[in-house]
């Protein structure tokens, strides 16, 4: 018997229960890892390129790949006030309202230093200090995101990063989005400049005449931002990143009660980032997979981007699990960036999550919702990366520093613990400096 139960036009359909390990571990590669060495060579000519000719190669790729050749890339004081008097009252209210929701749920989970006597006389402290300077990167393409400078900018701004850089590519009349704008000053950014793709990730990383060199790399990206991220981070001369944060990806697991109409704009959702994203169905019920397969191909039709989605579809898959636990094993091993629990009971379901960017549970909370404006964070571990990382937070852009702070009593504490542990490990010149001091109290 095969393993394709259809043949779908728009998302293949497979049963799980009749696929070998190989198999299944092939059907939940994303489409980047399947061409990462051929990207892995483009953006190595581009990352090369720019730290040796700077503004010179970025003109360039601008004009190559954003149809426009910049003097200059700063945005002006004057663009930011003729980007706020474009946007409409109702956009300019959202971006704010979401900017607030942003702030609340960031600044409850805020990383609070502090201090402890783990002995007589040895207190040791645990500080948090601001990235000095960090890079946010807004997608700004085909579909421009101010809620990535929201994502990017409301907890830099909490973690009181004293300078942000922002990059964000321009549009091919030389301006900025003008959302985009907008949320960043909301944000408290003022050096935002107009520079695009893996090009302004190599500009942050390493720096150019005009664009400051970062020590952290933030925000999500097609394949070649995620490519050019990594790349530098693994460089001792380049910058750290937050984490793998893209092509766009959602993985939904539904039971027989799931809204066929609300799966299939969730999946379409996320289809719309770009053609490199990938979405993930998972049922045990065969007349909610051809319910939801109808209703893709209804609300495709009515998509602006439905050429982007039916791309993204073309590596997509419904999967015939035999049952929801079996659908939690698929997702825990796939480890998507957003999860959806499309289920009767979805709360119950999510203690057996062990590897999820961010979950989305039951009928009423659409991935959509999480991108905008309920309060998390969408800047989320993809490629699998949620197996060890988790999402966007104000600790993202700090740094913890331990502190120890000694009195001669607590030296006489704890030394005769230092000084075994140091003759175990044969390392003398440890053991001399506690012992000195042991001396000199004894003294």
């Amino acid at each position: 018997m095969s393993a394709v139960v259809t043949s779908e036009p728009l998302m293949r359909r497979v049963d799980w229960r009749l696929l070998d390990n190989r198999t299944q571990t092939q059907l939940l590669r994303r489409p980047a890892q399947l061409t990462s060495s051929t990207t892995a060579s483009a953006v190595t000519a581009i990352i090369d390129e720019v730290r040796d000719s700077g503004d010179v190669a970025l003109r360039a790729y601008g004009e190559r790949f954003d149809g426009v050749a910049l003097a200059d890339f700063a945005v002006a004081d004057a663009e930011f006030a003729a980007a706020e008097a474009t946007l409409s009252p109702q956009l300019r209210a959202a971006i704010d309202e979401a900017a607030e929701r942003i702030a609340t749920f960031h600044r409850a989970g805020m990383t609070a230093p502090y201090s402890v006597d783990t002995a007589p006389g040895v207190r040791c402290e645990r500080v948090l200090r601001p990235i000095q300077r960090v890079g946010l990167y807004v997608p700004a393409g085909s579909a421009p995101l101010p809620s990535t400078a929201l994502m990017l900018g409301v907890p830099a701004r909490l973690a009181g990063c004293p300078d942000v850089v922002l990059c964000t590519p321009p549009r091919r009349d030389g301006s900025a989005d003008p959302a985009v704008l907008y949320a960043a000053r909301r944000c408290g950014i003022t050096r935002v400049f107009k520079v695009g793709g893996a090009q302004a990730i190599a500009a942050m990383a390493y720096g150019t005449a005009t664009i400051p060199r970062c020590d952290k790399l933030f925000g999500p990206g097609n394949a070649f931002v995620t490519e050019a991220k990594r790349q530098v981070a693994m460089d001792v001369d380049g910058a750290a990143i937050d984490m793998p944060a893209g092509p766009s990806e959602v993985l939904i697991i539904a039971d027989a009660g799931a809204n066929p109409a609300f799966v299939a704009a969730d999946l379409l959702s996320q289809a719309e980032h770009g053609p490199d994203s990938q979405v993930l169905l998972l049922s045990d019920d065969d007349a909610l997979l051809d319910a939801v397969s109808g209703q893709l191909a209804v609300q495709l039709a009515q998509l602006p981007r439905a050429d982007i989605a039916r791309r993204a579809l073309q590596s997509s898959s419904a999967i015939r699990v035999e049952s929801i636990e079996q659908a939690l094993q698929v997702s825990n091993r796939y480890a998507p960036e957003h999860l959806i629990l499309a289920l009767r009971d979805a709360r119950a379901a999510l203690p057996r999550v062990t590897a999820a960017g961010s979950v989305f549970l039951g009928d009423w909370a659409p991935e959509a919702l999480g991108d905008y404006c309920s309060g998390t964070n969408h800047v989320l571990p993809t490629s699998g990366a949620a197996r060890f990382a988790g999402g966007l937070n104000i600790a993202s852009f700090q740094v913890a520093i331990t502190v120890q702070e000694v009195q001669p009593r607590g030296i006489e504490a704890i030394g005769p613990c230092a000084v075994e542990l140091a003759r175990a490990e044969g390392l003398d010149a440890h053991l001399q400096a506690v012992a000195l001091r042991l001396q000199a109290v004894a003294s």
